[in-house]
């Protein structure tokens, strides 16, 4: 298989090395030609839980010389329609697009572009820390789902074979939905109170005020699940979420990191995408749109900071 990732930022780093290292055939799709010139001299430089290594994956700028059998998008959600976009004339009519992304939305933004039946979705507990251009920390294993399967003649499996042999524990359902927003009320709980507050998602349950928001946001996020009657994968939202923050207490969250690098943060597909759910369903959510006000006003201002 030849695959196109499209994104160079941590997820999309492991993902093109960790391929590459299994033999497939890999080019890394990035904007900044400076960015991918560099990735190319260099190559994706890896360590972590998977060892240290250095992998040469070409990276590009422009227009593809052939068209991939895979695309796997890791670009940040805000920028999903541009990069579908721009890719979209190199491809066949047979090429399928995996998203890998946070959020929700991501998969309706690629339907449109590609067809509903060209498009999959995923989730990966994969974990991985951008340190420079084409320099990742591997700082955790966990498994990756994608789906649906959509019928016998889906390459779903082959996918999943691939990315087994490239070391990722993958393995598919027919209702990824359910997984996405079983993500996202974690990334709701977590994600916009590491920015505003820059602390550690550790930190959160530890102090009441930060606890208590957290709260109330997987409340309201947990209230237009239900209106939308999707089964999370786990039975307690509250009690997932106080387990993934004392599992990543280390960690800065995405959000976090986009932030400190003054980056456009997704927080309009994570809270701000509870918001819109909410809104449209006469679901009030005044704490998630106040979680999404604030970091919007954060990153609208960063060269206003005192």
């Amino acid at each position: 298989m030849k695959f196109l990732v499209v994104g160079p930022g941590a997820m999309g780093c492991l993902f093109a090395a960790r391929l590459k290292k299994a033999d497939y055939n890999v080019t890394l799709l990035d904007y900044i030609q400076e960015r991918a010139a560099k990735i190319n001299t260099q190559g994706i430089m890896v360590e972590g839980v998977t060892g240290e290594y250095t992998v040469k994956v070409p990276a590009l700028s422009g227009e593809l010389p052939l068209a991939p059998d895979l695309v796997l998008i890791c670009v940040k959600s805000n920028k999903t329609k541009e990069a579908g976009q721009t890719i979209k004339p190199w491809l066949t009519p047979e090429t399928v697009v995996v998203s890998l992304q946070n959020g929700v939305g991501n998969i309706e933004i690629l339907e449109e572009i590609f067809g509903r039946e060209r498009v999959l979705g995923g989730v990966t507990a994969e974990g991985a820390t951008l340190l420079g251009t084409g320099k990742i920390r591997h700082a955790g294993q966990g498994e990756t789902i994608i789906g649906p399967q959509r019928g016998p003649d889906s390459p779903v499996e082959k996918i999943i074979a691939a990315f087994n042999r490239a070391g990722f524990k993958t393995t598919s359902v027919d209702n990824v939905n359910d997984l996405i927003w079983g993500k996202l009320i974690i990334n709701v709980g977590i994600n916009a109170l590491t920015a505003i507050t820059r602390l550690k998602n550790g930190r959160l349950p530890q102090l009441s005020g930060t606890r208590l928001i957290m709260e109330e946001a997987i409340k309201e996020a947990v209230a237009v699940v239900q209106a939308k009657n999707i089964q999370l994968p786990y039975p307690d939202p509250l009690v997932r979420v106080m387990e993934v923050c004392e599992a990543t207490a280390e960690n800065m969250a995405s959000m976090l990191q986009d932030v400190l690098k003054e980056k456009i943060t997704e927080i309009d597909f994570i809270n701000g995408a509870i918001v819109r759910e909410g809104r449209s369903m006469g679901i009030p959510t005044p704490v998630n749109l106040t979680l999404t006000s604030l970091v919007q006003a954060i990153q609208e201002t960063y060269q206003e900071r005192i």
